[in-house]
């Protein structure tokens, strides 16, 4: 059976991958770009599960299972591939204020709720907090949530590790190749069915095909009349470098507060982030400078010792954000029996990888049939 993936980043990759352990398929990627360039390339790799508001269905259930695959997903990708993945394993501390959009209360009722679904959780107060991360210093906070749990990870290199994984795996990789058009059934079968693509390196055929491509999506199944709605949204971040770990060396979780990620990168750099930045006219969205400069004031206004980093670089990237429906978007194409849907992930691509390429796996080979890993 073939099928066939268009997008390459986490996504797509990670969809790659999971179906390459399948036996009796044979799976094509392409992507116009080199693997993890778009919405992947620019993201922080910040992995809020059990520190999350959502608490049940998909929601939670795909958080829940993304986060407990990584933690097995990721050695499994060191050892097949050699390659080392920056993996955070020391937690997600969010900082609370009086501003925060929950109260304390809400979180005491969070940690109830993930106690009585096998997630731990811990509320500090201000005392705490300064003994523990004594490098945040801000009078108006009020204390701070912390899952040992949640994960940051570097999303590129996790790309780039699923691909050659994939790779071993028997998957083709075509990159620099674009969809022109697509060949369906007749327009009287319902539903219908995509025979093949035609590509800027010839036709593709497959049994599946599966839109893995972000704000690429919207263009594509423009070519099958079945136009799922994909809006961009800015992101922007930087990298600083301090020049010593901040705080306790041994202990550097992700930090994150007023929705402004400090992510330890190495042993002396930070990541900071990201803008939400929408389009104003419905096309380009310009990165709005002063929003970034905001960004890297809250980071100082929670770490002091930031405002004397250096500021090795800044990058911006477009989030793909269906429009009028919730995010992601997973599941078949409207109309077609064998056009799957992965994209529209919006802010939590990297989050939600491990748990799409399961849902997509089970749309191809439902659960009893097929063996492999």
């Amino acid at each position: 059976m073939n099928v066939v993936i268009i997008g390459c980043g986490v996504v797509g990759a990670a969809i790659a991958y999971e179906l390459s352990q399948v036996k009796g398929l044979k799976i094509t990627v392409c992507d116009r770009q080199p693997p993890a360039q778009a919405s992947t390339g620019a993201a922080l790799g910040v992995l809020m599960g059990a520190i999350s508001q959502k608490i049940k269905g998909k929601a939670w259930q795909m958080r829940q299972t993304s986060i407990q695959r990584y933690e097995t997903l990721i050695p499994e990708l060191e050892a097949l591939t050699g390659r080392k993945i920056p993996f955070n394993r020391q937690g997600i501390l969010m900082l609370l204020s009086d501003s925060s959009p929950d109260g304390i209360s809400a979180w005491e009722k969070l940690v109830e709720i993930r106690h009585t679904q096998g997630w731990h959780l811990e509320i500090w107060d201000t005392a705490k907090l300064q003994n523990i991360c004594p490098q945040i210093n801000n009078e108006t906070l009020t204390g701070a949530v912390y899952s040992p749990q949640d994960r940051q990870i570097d999303p590129t290199a996790l790309t780039l590790a699923l691909v050659e994984a994939a790779q071993q795996n028997g998957v083709t990789f075509k990159f620099g190749v674009a969809v022109l058009d697509a060949q369906t059934s007749s327009a009287e079968s319902s539903p219908q069915f995509c025979k093949q693509l035609e590509t800027t390196e010839g036709k593709i055929a497959a049994d599946w095909f599966v839109v893995a491509a972000g704000l690429g999506s919207t263009p594509l199944t423009a070519k099958l009349n079945q136009i799922i709605d994909i809006r961009p949204v800015l992101g922007q971040a930087l990298q600083m470098q301090v020049g010593h770990p901040l705080g306790n060396p041994d202990f550097q979780p992700t930090i994150t507060g007023n929705d402004v990620h400090i992510v330890p990168v190495g042993s002396t750099d930070y990541w900071v982030g990201a803008t939400v930045e929408f389009s104003s006219n419905g096309d380009e969205i310009p990165p709005n400078q002063e929003l970034l400069e905001s960004v890297r004031e809250q980071a100082i206004a929670f770490c002091p010792e930031l405002a004397t980093a250096n500021i090795l670089r800044t990058w911006s990237g477009l989030r793909p954000r269906p429009e009028g429906r919730p995010a992601p978007v997973i599941g078949k194409l409207p109309g077609f029996s064998n056009v799957l849907l992965a994209t529209g992930h919006y802010r939590n691509g990297v989050l939600l990888a491990p748990a799409t390429a399961y849902a997509i796996r089970e749309m191809i080979i439902p659960q009893g049939m097929g063996s492999g890993g």
